[in-house]
């Protein structure tokens, strides 16, 4: 596991499986003092970024309390040589602390029709896994969804602040992709799917 993941999980006290997790307090994310630049507006800044359209993925992994996961449009590739990808999750997440310990994540590329399982994933506190047909990734055994149209099984690699959320960047051990499914879209706010 990287070392990385490990300093993280000193930092939340989570020293073994059955300890609660404590939550990193909300960082101060101003580089420069209050007087010297106005800062931007939340809601701008939500619906500026909302204009960027995204797929939609859920990344799960296996603890030993069971499957774990989440919905995450802040996926990107980000290596060939080697082949790494990245997501980004809030550091107040339930979910995080979990795949940290994990060590390992699978990320399922949801197509059109999976606007639902999507949702589902989306809520906390929730039984997630309820009614969701999924097999074992083969590298790293994290959950694989039925229906996703790709997926990527990843080992973490590397953890990053930026800001009040986490970059974790995954080293790709398996991947997969059934062509002829079309992908779900996220836009400002909605799912939608790609037309020619």
């Amino acid at each position: 596991m990287a070392a990385t993941v490990v300093r993280y999980l000193r930092s939340v006290g989570a020293a073994t499986v059955a300890e609660p997790v404590e939550f990193l307090p909300r960082p101060d994310l101003r580089a420069v003092r209050d007087d010297e630049r106005a800062p931007v507006d939340p809601g701008e800044f939500r619906r500026v970024l909302g204009g960027f359209a995204s797929g939609v993925t859920v990344i799960t992994a296996q603890d030993a309390a069971g499957p774990t996961g989440f919905a995450c449009q802040s996926f990107a590739s980000l290596s060939l040589d080697p082949p790494l990808v990245a997501f980004m999750v809030a550091r107040t997440s339930t979910t995080w602390p979990r795949i940290a310990r994990a060590g390992a994540f699978c990320v399922n590329v949801l197509g059109a029709e999976q606007g639902a399982l999507c949702r589902g994933f989306a809520v906390s506190g929730a039984d997630k896994f309820a009614g969701v047909d999924h097999d074992a990734a083969p590298a790293t055994g994290s959950p694989r969804l039925h229906g996703a149209p790709a997926w990527i099984d990843c080992r973490v690699h590397a953890v990053h602040t930026g800001g009040d959320h986490l970059i974790v960047v995954g080293r790709v051990e398996a991947l997969g992709a059934t062509d002829d499914v079309a992908p779900l879209l996220f836009h400002r706010g909605r799912f939608g799917r790609f037309t020619d």
